[in-house]
């Protein structure tokens, strides 16, 4: 059979459902035979970056491998997108068709080096060269995607292997390698107990969960645990679902992208800071000073690969393994050893968040032009499906979605792109995981920057007719930047400010309904009526910049209260 014909039984020996691409003259050999594999569903997007955010959004959504093809003229087009995969740890397998092996060196159109352009962004890029070798490339493509630390594998496609027509005996898929995590590994007995030890005679303990810990669905040994002992739990941005943000132990998420004065005071007065799946980046930890790289606080590090342990603070206990099969076995060694907490956490949790609570109202003015976007989550935490699903782009509607918006039950709802934090990532985001339930409710969250980026894949979304609700936060400039201009660097910001546009009429130019909301008074009737359709919807929020009302960014706090800003934290 012919090369391009390979590749597709591979994928759908691998269960592949669905790939994101757009077509390119030296991927035209793949689709002569795609026409004959209906059950993988080819989705067009309109944007190389596009397709490999809907791809790295859609392994989010499902624990399964996103997959994506790019034709040699766009190859560039989508490294964003594989960046965050590889910084954020999603398994994602980047096919781009090329031109034939070596034609590069004769300046052959769209030509480049490829392999040089990936090898920094995957674990590893695989050139094709002979139709033969598709199935035994194709299976260590999905294995190295899947183990370890997850994250993109790219493999390059010379056009001519498509028509290649040989004679192949091996076209079958590595079951173990097709959703992740594809095995569970242990932390090291003594390791695991004196981490116990540590948490159980602390003080002031608390649980940090990160993406690593959502992507390994450790909710259920997470919260066992922590009842064991009473032990507050924060979450980081990316890690928002995987401890459910009703439980009286939750105190919702810290750092510098969407924490708050309520939460991050828990990460200040701990004796004993316990991170699951966390990296302990610059916005979970407020650039590391929360807590400081020089505390006396202990630190215990739970994470599957070794690359980040103790990358940034002195650890007390070194946990390598899965999170789920390690907390499963941490609360195994509590039962054993009888550990009982100092004392119990839940009511002084309870009366400080109250208290944080009445202070946030002072923040809301309901009548308050622009709309203040705490005011919007509220009202949109009154009225979305409780299945939906939310993509938030950096800017306004991520800050305030990580910061205000509970997520009561644990799983993965809301998607942050703060690995890379590339702006143009929720509206394709949102179709990516729409594509693993297109009936169940997605929200993208974007800002008008960001949607200068993906401006166009509001046509995939009318094109699809699935169930997306586009949110359009307008302040008519790169808001975060002109925060961070005059709130860090205290200087006027320049080259941040758009032209105003009606959005309106792009999006119902792309054949989306539109609803424009000025004055809250006419918010809650609006979310009525988008989430009372399941068609694809468009609504535009007008709101201020971020040098005018401040969002929950740590270091902006202090120079806004000295310029007697409005700040919520």
């Amino acid at each position: 059979m012919k090369g391009g014909r390979i590749i597709l039984e591979m994928l759908k020996a691998y269960g592949v459902e669905c790939v994101f691409g757009l077509p390119g003259e030296t991927t035209l050999g793949w689709y002569a035979e795609w026409k004959n594999f209906p059950e993988i569903k080819y989705i067009l997007a309109r944007d190389e970056r596009s397709a490999s955010f809907m791809a790295e959004a859609y392994a989010r959504a499902t624990n399964r491998p996103g997959v994506f093809e790019v034709p040699s003229p766009g190859v560039t087009h989508c490294v964003p997108g594989v960046a965050e995969a590889f910084k954020g740890s999603m398994p994602v397998v980047c096919f781009s068709s090329d031109i034939p092996y070596n034609w590069d060196k004769r300046n052959m159109l769209t030509g480049s080096d490829q392999p040089a352009l990936f090898s920094g962004i995957t674990k590893e890029s695989i050139t094709i060269t002979k139709a033969e070798d598709i199935p035994f490339l194709i299976r260590r493509a999905f294995r190295v995607a899947l183990t370890g630390r997850p994250g993109p594998v790219h493999i390059r496609v010379p056009q001519d292997v498509f028509y290649q027509d040989v004679e192949v005996r091996d076209i079958y898929a590595q079951r173990d390698f097709t959703v992740f995590p594809s095995h569970r590994s242990i932390a090291e007995r003594e390791a695991m107990e004196r981490a116990v030890d540590i948490l159980s005679e602390a003080q002031n303990s608390l649980i940090c969960l990160g993406q690593g810990a959502l992507v390994s669905r450790a909710w259920n040994e997470a919260v066992d645990l922590v009842e064991a002992l009473s032990i507050p739990v924060g979450t980081t941005m990316t890690g928002k679902g995987a401890f459910p943000e009703s439980h009286p132990l939750s105190i919702g998420v810290i750092g510098s992208r969407g924490g708050t004065s309520f939460s991050n005071a828990f990460v200040e007065e701990a004796d004993v800071i316990f991170y699951v799946g966390s990296n302990t980046d610059s916005a979970t930890t407020d650039g590391w000073r929360l807590p400081d790289v020089s505390s006396v606080k202990k630190f215990i590090q739970l994470d599957i690969a070794g690359v980040d342990v103790g990358n940034m603070y002195k650890l007390d206990v070194v946990l390598i393994g899965d999170a789920k099969a390690t907390l499963g076995e941490m609360v195994n060694i509590i039962r054993e050893k009888k550990k009982e907490p100092k004392a119990r956490r839940e009511d002084e949790i309870a009366k400080r968040r109250a208290s944080f609570q009445k202070e946030l109202d002072a923040y809301v003015d309901s009548s308050e032009i622009p709309i203040n976007p705490l005011f919007f989550v509220r009202e949109l935490s009154k009225k979305v499906p409780e299945e939906s699903h939310i993509i938030c782009d950096p800017g306004v509607g991520g800050i305030y979605t990580a910061a205000f918006f509970k997520q009561k039950d644990a799983g993965r709802r809301l998607y942050f792109n703060y690995s890379m934090g590339s702006l143009g990532y929720a509206v394709p985001g949102a179709i990516g995981v729409a594509a693993s339930a297109p009936g169940r409710c997605t929200l993208a969250m974007v800002g008008d920057g960001s949607l200068g980026f993906t401006c166009g894949e509001l046509e995939t979304i009318s094109r699809l007719g699935w169930n997306i609700k586009v949110f359009l936060f307008q302040n008519d400039a790169f808001g975060w930047i002109k925060g961070e201009a005059s709130l860090v660097h205290d200087f006027e910001p320049f080259g941040t400010d758009f032209a105003l546009v009606d959005y309106s009429k792009v999006a119902e130019g792309f054949g989306l309904r539109s609803y424009m909301v000025k004055d809250p008074k006419d918010l809650p009737q609006v979310l009525t009526q988008v989430f009372a359709t399941e068609a694809p919807c468009f609504v535009i929020i007008k709101v201020a910049t971020q040098d005018k009302l401040v969002p929950p960014v740590p270091k902006w706090v202090a120079s806004a209260k000295g310029k007697g800003l409005r700040c919520i934290y």
